[in-house]
């Protein structure tokens, strides 16, 4: 078992956004084969800031997410709201 957490900051004006478009996508990341579950947190004290956590199966079904056209669509789209 994979136990995955990623903080992420985002700009005051991009972090709804971010919650936006996860709420999009986390059924989707969910679904991907060797996920067992994935959410995002709102950090304490800090109000740009998010951390996902996702539980996989193997480095083998992360890696296989990380490759997939899913990925290629999330990833992007989150990154050009960081901070």
């Amino acid at each position: 078992m994979i136990v995955r957490v990623v903080r992420l900051t985002f700009s005051p004006d991009t972090v709804e956004a971010f919650d936006a478009l996860y709420a999009q996508f986390e059924p989707h990341i969910q679904a991907q084969p060797g996920c067992h579950m994935v959410r995002s947190m709102k950090v304490s004290d800090h109000p740009c800031q998010r951390a996902t956590l996702s539980f996989w199966e193997a480095q083998e079904a992360l890696d296989a997410y990380r490759k997939s056209a899913l990925f290629r669509e999330v990833w992007p789209a989150t990154k050009a709201l960081f901070a």
